[in-house]
């Protein structure tokens, strides 16, 4: 299943994107859940799924103003440095990391794909990030890596767009440049893991204006999804709807020599053929 949130008339709501549109969830299900969250939380993939059996699409998807598909995770988890050569990329001669790099980032920092992707006033330096994120369904505290796997409710796309020269304003920080108001993006849906299996392996390109320039497979992950799953469950609590978004490949914008920021007008899409497109144009701050 394939699952969007979105507005109608200015209230979010929530669905099933299918052939043809998108089947309202919102108030289909027997049972009263307000969001995509909730439904994780309730464990009612079940119920969301017979509730779209034998019906018509509500929506076509191109008339939607589409939202993060989780709108409100307890938890937005970021994962740096994390595809073979993106040490490299540093120059600084450092030894292959032995634990993830990790910050974590606000909502208010996302939209959804199809919406403005905006450049900030203060900086010319936005740049772009395609990266896989997996959608936690059933939460806990020191998992095993071995049982990760089973607490994955899906996968979604993150365009995890940064200020560059706002990553080092701070010593040891890098929380400004990654939490400008609607920076970054993340969709279209999620891909529950019963259609989608998260060990993959999974791909990711990442294209501005049609011009490739990010390609990997999880193949080549250092820390893979269950590692990370294990790891920032011995410190933190997961929760249903808590997303961790896994690292983007070696190819950003500042890694051009000269670097090649994102100007107003440009269309960057992150792709993964098992997920979809999560497309996004850039828009100067009002």
């Amino acid at each position: 299943m394939r699952l969007v949130s979105y507005l109608v008339d200015g209230e979010p709501r929530y669905g099933a994107a299918v052939d043809g549109g998108v089947i309202d969830l919102t108030k289909r299900i027997g049972r009263d859940f307000s969001d995509v969250k909730a439904l994780i939380a309730a464990n009612a993939l079940a119920d969301a799924q017979e509730a779209v059996a034998g019906q018509k699409p509500d929506h076509a998807l191109e008339d939607l103003v589409l939202l993060p598909p989780v709108l409100a995770p307890e938890k937005l988890w970021c994962i740096g440095v994390n595809y073979a050569e993106r040490n490299a990329e540093y120059k600084d001669n450092s030894d292959l990391p032995k634990y993830p790099s990790l910050f974590v980032r606000s909502m208010s920092s996302m939209t959804g794909s199809g919406q403005p992707l905006e450049k900030p006033k203060v900086s010319d330096q936005l740049d772009y990030e395609g990266e896989l994120v997996i959608v936690i369904g059933h939460g806990g505290r020191h998992i095993p890596r071995e049982k990760a796997w089973s607490h994955i409710f899906g996968m979604t796309l993150c365009n995890e767009g940064t200020i560059r020269d706002w990553l080092r304003h701070g010593k040891f920080n890098v929380t400004q440049g990654k939490n400008f108001d609607r920076s970054g993006s993340i969709g279209p849906w999620i891909v529950t893991a019963d259609e989608l299996d998260p060990r993959g392996p999974h791909d990711i390109i990442t294209r501005v204006n049609g011009e490739v320039r990010q390609q990997d497979t999880t193949e080549r992950l250092m820390f893979p999804f269950d590692f990370l799953i294990s790891y920032l469950s011995t410190f933190a609590t997961l929760k249903p709807g808590d997303m961790i978004v896994t690292g983007t490949p070696t190819g950003a914008g500042a890694r051009f020599d000269p670097p090649r920021w994102l100007k107003v007008g440009d269309v960057v899409e992150v792709e993964s053929s098992r997920i979809g497109v999560l497309r996004n144009t850039v828009a100067a701050e009002q």
